[in-house]
């Protein structure tokens, strides 16, 4: 039976998804936490990085993670250029929530290098985590970035990446690339129905999220 664990990072989250002693790292917080999360993921026989998306919370330390394990670095397509340049999809933001959160992070986003792994492969709709020992499936959710993914496991619980968010109540993601993407990846979570909710930012909750028209 597969579960999740939180590593959680200031404000930032990050995931394993455990199956006895196997595990896929979804995400993995920004550069301070690389300690943190090595300490973590060295309990089990790690199998896999998933990326939500490729922003410096989600992905900085990627590269280094994947050498020390040994393992491919899984993310969509559509986000591959951002290891280049955060300004390749900028982000807009809607609500006093989300002018906040983006206008302390611009900076960094816009200053932080992420480097591509040199092991990497791409994910996208409908893919299996089953060959990683993990009943796992993606969901593509674009909108955050074009490239943002969910990953939706065993039908029971779903890392959302920041197609959600949970910064004071959990609701539609702040951050967008493309609106009409987001409101419908929302949509689309809302339609899954009965899961527990991993946030990139924020607590779980069950999906019972607010859903704000962007």
């Amino acid at each position: 039976m597969d579960t999740i664990r939180r590593i959680k990072y200031k404000t930032n989250n990050c995931y394993l998804i455990v199956n006895d002693v196997k595990a896929v790292l979804v995400d993995t917080c920004s550069g301070g936490a690389y300690e943190t999360v090595v300490k973590e993921c060295s309990n089990y026989d790690m199998q896999l990085i998933v990326l939500t998306h490729i922003h410096f919370d989600h992905a900085e330390n990627a590269a280094r993670l994947s050498e020390y394990f040994h393992i491919p670095v899984a993310f969509h397509e559509a986000d591959i250029n951002l290891f280049k340049s955060y300004d390749s999809q900028p982000l807009k933001s809607y609500g006093i929530v989300g002018k906040t959160v983006l206008g302390i992070s611009l900076g960094t986003l816009r200053n932080t290098v992420i480097t591509k792994p040199k092991n990497y492969l791409y994910i996208k709709e409908g893919d299996s985590l089953t060959d990683y020992g993990i009943d796992a499936r993606i969901i593509e959710v674009p909108g955050h970035t074009q490239g943002s993914i969910a990953v939706d496991v065993a039908g029971k619980s779903l890392i959302a990446g920041d197609a959600l968010d949970n910064w004071i109540f959990p609701m539609t993601g702040h951050l967008y690339t493309d609106r009409e993407k987001l409101n419908k990846s929302a949509e689309r979570i809302r339609s899954l129905g009965e899961r527990t909710i991993y946030y990139g930012h924020g607590k779980p909750t069950k999906n019972d999220f607010i859903y704000v028209e962007v």
